[in-house]
């Protein structure tokens, strides 16, 4: 399994958690180590009761399983981010990896494949959420239309807003302030998930998701190019207010 390569500070008191599994094992045994960290833990053994929960009671986070009764992961996922933002970590079979890039198309933010320790899930937890906490004091980035506020956590392009996801929305700030430079997909994973390896599939599907959100013709991106042989350049070319 992947792990941050920093300590992460403790959560918030008030930082809330939806676990969403139909193993009631799986879910006793996850919350029972996100209470003991100091979350506020919400549970749901289906997609339906899980979009109630979530309605009631808004999460900082949900913990959310690929395969469930009637409504799968997917769904619950799509229908979340349908209501508002919301970090996702999607729980997936060992060996599943078209399932595992399929949650990563329709937003999640991260996922841990079954068997996991529950330890390491709850590390992967107060990663995500860290980097989802607005960067006080930090500057606002901008090039080729973009602007980004990593105070108030909000994007835009050519002065509309763009609907990212957690990771989309750092994987654009360091790019933003690395124009020119090439990194590989290793060096992203590093930089922008915290992870020293993993599955760099992730990255990729990242750098697609942003590019067809970013770029005016996602086919033939002129912002996030491919470096063959090393990874990615964000090349803003001319500032369009000096055009």
């Amino acid at each position: 399994m992947q792990q941050p390569h920093e300590s992460p500070p403790p959560p918030p008191a008030s930082a809330r958690v939806l676990v969403v599994d139909d193993d009631h094992t799986v879910s006793e045994v996850v919350a029972g180590y996100l209470d003991r960290a100091g979350y506020v833990v919400d549970r749901a053994d289906d997609g339906p009761t899980a979009l109630t929960r979530a309605a009631a009671h808004w999460p900082d986070l949900v913990v959310l399983d690929l395969m469930l009764p009637g409504m799968d992961g997917l769904e619950v996922c799509r229908r979340m981010r349908g209501h508002g933002p919301v970090p996702v970590i999607m729980l997936t079979a060992r060996g599943d990896e078209d399932d595992r890039i399929l949650g990563l198309e329709v937003g999640a933010d991260d996922y841990v494949t079954k068997p996991f320790s529950p330890r390491e899930l709850v590390l992967r937890v107060e990663s995500v959420l860290r980097r989802s906490r607005p960067a006080t004091g930090a500057r606002v980035l901008g090039a080729a239309g973009l602007s980004l506020d990593p105070g108030a956590r909000r994007a835009t392009k050519d002065g509309n807003e763009l609907a990212l996801t957690l990771r989309e929305f750092d994987l654009l700030a360091f790019f933003l302030r690395h124009p020119g430079r090439a990194f590989g997909r290793e060096d992203l994973m590093h930089e922008v998930w915290g992870w020293e390896f993993g599955d760099l599939s992730t990255v990729t599907v990242h750098v697609r998701r942003l590019r067809g959100k970013v770029e005016d013709d996602p086919a033939r991106p002129r912002l996030i190019r491919t470096v063959w042989g090393v990874g990615y350049r964000f090349e803003p070319g001319p500032d369009r207010e000096g055009e």
